[in-house]
């Protein structure tokens, strides 16, 4: 005698609430935007050694996830709710980099797969801070950067962009965030650049 389908259904029924695949995505996920582009069309061209190869930075803990850090105070960190990067922040902020690096110089940028056809100038470096710092109000942004010329020098220098927010939910803070992290890579491109 077969079961009623009626009642497999009934049965059924209760475990489908028990079932998760992972956490709801927010309704809109976060994103950087260059404030300078490179225009389309024109070829990059650059001498021996002078193309620009931008690897990813290296994060703490904290900014390996897809969610935005907040620093609650000297020793604690939380999550912004309803808050999510599209992708790691530190590809993230490595795209932008090589974007406005590019506009700005006008030397061709490279990525570490594209590193052997011109070894060149390489930038990398660490993403310290990438979030909101509650007790401020702020955004920060802190890049350690190391930057090899090709020469055997090697130079660092630390960038850091702080931007106030009048409130802390996802909208906010990522436009600060877009804003900190341009102010740093127009810095870094000015430096490259130098």
């Amino acid at each position: 005698m077969k079961p009623h389908p009626l009642l497999i259904a009934a049965a059924l029924l209760p475990l489908s609430a028990c079932v998760s695949f992972g956490e709801k995505p927010p309704a809109t996920l976060m994103t950087l935007t260059a404030a300078t582009s490179l225009p389309a069309g024109p070829v990059a061209q650059a001498k021996d050694g002078q193309a620009v190869t931008v690897l990813p930075p290296t994060v703490p803990q904290a900014l390996n996830v897809l969610r935005v850090p907040v620093q609650t105070g000297p020793t604690s960190i939380a999550y912004l709710k309803d808050a999510q990067w599209v992708e790691a922040p530190n590809r993230l902020f490595r795209n932008l980099l090589a974007e406005t690096i590019g506009a700005k110089t006008g030397r061709p940028v490279l990525d570490l797969r594209q590193y052997s056809l011109a070894p060149g100038i390489r930038l990398t470096g660490r993403l310290q801070q990438f979030g909101l710092d509650a007790p401020s109000r702020q955004v920060v942004v802190v890049y350690d950067a190391s930057l090899a010329r090709g020469n055997g020098d090697v130079q660092t220098r630390r960038f850091e962009a702080r931007v106030a927010v009048s409130a802390e939910n996802a909208p906010t803070v990522a436009a600060a965030l877009n804003s900190a992290a341009n102010q740093v890579a127009g810095e870094v491109a000015e430096w490259i650049g130098a």
